[in-house]
């Protein structure tokens, strides 16, 4: 069972660094448990990529260890390192068939013949590809080509960890919820350390055990998907997970009220000793925020968003944009609605950082 220890790893791609503003991939330090799934969440260019790279052995780190249980692989090649990988494009042999291609990592190995057939048949089995075992690959259709792939990434039970960057970007929208499934019910069942890459917010969180969500290079919050949605550490936690994402108010803060936009609101917490001359906001999701026709903070209606299974109204509070939710029961919307905000999930950020209340 192997652990991947991440002890202040950072790296910089030019010149010396030397402070934080000068890596792409800020100071990391964390453990990324055996048997657990793990995502690299983020925009394009936050260092999810140069992170994988690391792990893989692609990219060397500027500074800090990297350690797969208790042996520090950080400067050795990828090949040394026990790892599988699953690319954003299918990596498969199409003129071999498809129990050819899951069979190829075994024999490189040189595993006997029925351990070989065993191990194939249990990986096409999990990917229902059993039917298509004896077909080669060239006819195959792209997300049963990337299913090959994912395969092959899974057929050894040996590696240290099995890293996925992006597989399912090439894969029909229809067919990406069928995918992510399988590949939930794959690790389930082999028990394996898998890093999954990606800027799909929907892909991270119905994947992964843990996100890691990342922003300009640092690891803003590593979390369960519960926790990132519930408690975001970072206001770009909150920007980011949801949609839409969090409501994030100027205000000022005493003990357990917070004033925000001339109007005095309850918190589920007491904050009295906040930092003077900070910035200080309140944080809200939308799933927390209701139109009501009953008391609550008067608003201006600037558009309603029909989604079918919701209603959004998208309002303005002293100037201020604010997301509720419309009930069911609220037929109709004029030009102004009061808000009800609930205070038990209402949390306080100072210069972004989220700040732990106490029992008011």
């Amino acid at each position: 069972m192997t652990s991947i220890t991440l002890d202040h790893i950072a790296h910089a791609y030019y010149g010396k660094p030397r402070e934080d503003s000068d890596y792409q991939l800020k100071p990391l330090n964390h453990v990324w448990e055996h048997g657990l799934a793990y995502a690299l969440l983020g925009p394009s260019g936050c260092g999810k990529t140069t992170l994988l790279n690391i792990i893989s052995g692609l990219v060397i780190p500027s500074v800090g260890r990297l350690l797969f249980g208790e042996r520090d692989v950080t400067h050795l090649p990828t090949e040394q390192r026990n790892i599988a990988q699953v690319f954003q494009f299918p990596v498969i042999y199409d003129t071999m068939t498809v129990a050819e291609n899951l069979a190829f990592p075994l024999k490189n190995r040189r595993l006997p013949k029925p351990v070989i057939e065993k191990r194939v048949a249990e990986i096409a089995e999990m990917l229902d590809l059993t039917a298509d075992l004896g077909r080669r690959a060239r006819g195959l259709t792209a997300d049963a080509k990337q299913k090959i792939s994912l395969g092959r990434g899974l057929v050894r039970s040996d590696v240290s960890a099995v890293l996925f960057d992006e597989p399912l970007t090439v894969i029909d929208p229809a067919l990406k919820w069928e995918l992510r499934s399988k590949l939930k019910r794959v690790h389930r069942a082999l028990d394996l350390l898998m890093i999954y890459v990606t800027h799909d917010q929907i892909e991270a969180l119905t994947f992964a055990d843990k996100v890691v969500v990342m922003n300009d290079g640092r690891a803003v919050q590593i979390g369960t998907p519960a926790e990132l949605f519930y408690r975001p550490e970072h206001t770009f936690v909150g920007y980011f997970i949801g949609s839409p994402g969090m409501n994030f108010l100027p205000a000022e803060v005493e003990g357990a009220r917070a004033r925000v936009a001339g109007f005095d609101l309850a918190l589920g917490a007491a904050y009295p000793d906040l930092p003077k001359g900070r910035s200080v906001q309140v944080g809200v999701r939308p799933e927390f925020v209701s139109a009501t026709a009953g008391p609550g903070l008067p608003a201006q209606v600037r558009r309603v968003a029909d989604l079918g299974r919701k209603r959004l109204a998208y309002v303005s509070l002293a100037g201020h944009p604010l997301v509720a939710t419309l009930p069911n029961e609220m037929e109709s919307v004029g030009d102004s609605v009061n808000v009800a905000i609930d205070a038990v999930n209402t949390h306080v950020y100072v210069d972004d950082i989220r700040v732990a209340g106490r029992a008011p």
